[in-house]
């Protein structure tokens, strides 16, 4: 039976004409088999973990709707839709759904005690006057600024719009990004310059990956943790930017 290191030092001389030696195919081998990125559940559930207690948050279409499943039971956080809902509960149980519950994404939803119902407009006006503690939103990229992208991609298909998005990350009082940190191919996703259409410009004040948090800040990414594995030395790797270590 041939191991994995061998069948890794077999591999690496068939098809690259660099020969490794065996303290690299030791290292590449330890990092496949003790990184693993954080699940979208875990990291909804990290990102929870550091809303304060009474603050009012909307959470963006896609990855982070998850957040809401996963608040403490001992703190308490007002989520706001675009729709018009202020007090938007955790998903329902697949017996319980009310089919004229549902947030921005048509997701269905529960409400908690006290929710309130109110006019598509008052929604974008409460957005608009700034009274939004935090908006959680998904990126395409996000730069070292903060610039944000993340309502299309050149490439991408035509979307008819950018959306309540715009008014989002300017009229919230802080702006986290919920993402993987590189895309599907592994090219990064934190850039020193967005290459994409912009949603707003110098918006982000926090990046959560599936690998990482960071900071951004006057000097740029800040790496606040790293997990699943993966090293600070890792994290840089798969960032097309610089990055610092918090002192």
């Amino acid at each position: 039976m041939v191991s994995q290191g061998s069948t890794l030092t077999g591999y690496a001389h068939a098809q690259s004409p660099l020969s490794f030696s065996p303290r690299i195919v030791s290292k590449i081998m330890t990092t496949l088999l003790n990184s693993k990125p954080l699940t979208s559940a875990e990291m909804a559930k990290r990102l929870a973990r550091d809303i304060p207690d009474g603050w009012t948050v909307n959470l963006g279409i896609g990855l982070p709707t998850v957040v809401a499943d996963h608040v403490p039971a001992d703190r308490e956080v007002l989520f706001q839709s675009e729709n018009g809902i202020l007090g938007m509960g955790p998903a329902p149980a697949k017996d319980a759904i009310d089919p004229w519950l549902v947030n921005a994404g048509k997701q269905h939803i529960t409400l908690s005690p006290g929710a309130a119902l109110f006019h598509h407009a008052d929604s974008f006006a409460m957005i608009r006057g700034q009274h939004l503690d935090l908006c959680v939103l998904g990126a395409y990229q996000v730069a070292e600024n903060g610039d944000l992208a993340n309502w299309t991609v050149p490439e991408g298909e035509v979307i008819p719009g950018i959306g309540g998005a715009m008014d989002l990350a300017a009229g919230a009082k802080q702006i986290w990004i919920m993402m993987d940190h590189t895309t599907k191919s592994g090219e990064p996703k934190l850039v020193k310059r967005c290459t994409y259409p912009l949603t707003a410009p110098a918006c982000v004040t926090r990046v959560y990956t599936n690998i990482a948090v960071l900071d951004v800040t006057p000097k740029g990414f800040v790496l606040v943790e790293c997990f699943g594995g993966f090293s600070a030395a890792d994290v840089q790797e798969r960032t097309g930017v610089t990055i610092s270590n918090v002192a």
